[in-house]
């Protein structure tokens, strides 16, 4: 059985207001969601995604949080695990770059728009 990626899942579907979403499709995109649904990683997703060059590593996101570096790597990590950030080890730190192919079909799935 082929198995998609959430990203993939949510790049193949029609817009939410074309037609409704299978159950597969729906259990599919739903860990991008879930991902998102928490407030620590919706602003880790942000911070990231709007960072100078684009990229940002742990070390960057510790001051914008009143959490260990440990729980910040743990909610990069899910969303890492999500599709909706790349990751890149170089050295110590891990840099994380978010996926445009992910917040795209995330935008198409939502607001109908094309990618």
């Amino acid at each position: 059985m082929l198995s998609l990626t959430p990203v993939e899942v949510a790049a193949c579907c029609s817009p939410l207001s074309r037609e409704p979403l299978s159950q597969e499709a729906a259990e599919g995109v739903a860990p991008m969601l879930k991902a998102l649904a928490d407030p620590v990683r919706l602003r880790l997703l942000s911070l990231v995604a709007s960072h100078e060059g684009g990229e940002a590593c742990v070390c960057d996101l510790n001051d914008a949080f009143d959490l260990s570096q440990p729980t910040i790597s743990h909610h990069l990590k899910v969303l890492h695990e999500a599709g909706l950030l790349d990751r890149e080890k170089r050295g110590v730190w891990v840099y994380y770059r978010s996926s445009p192919t992910a917040l795209s079909s995330l935008a198409t799935l939502i607001a109908g728009a094309t990618p």
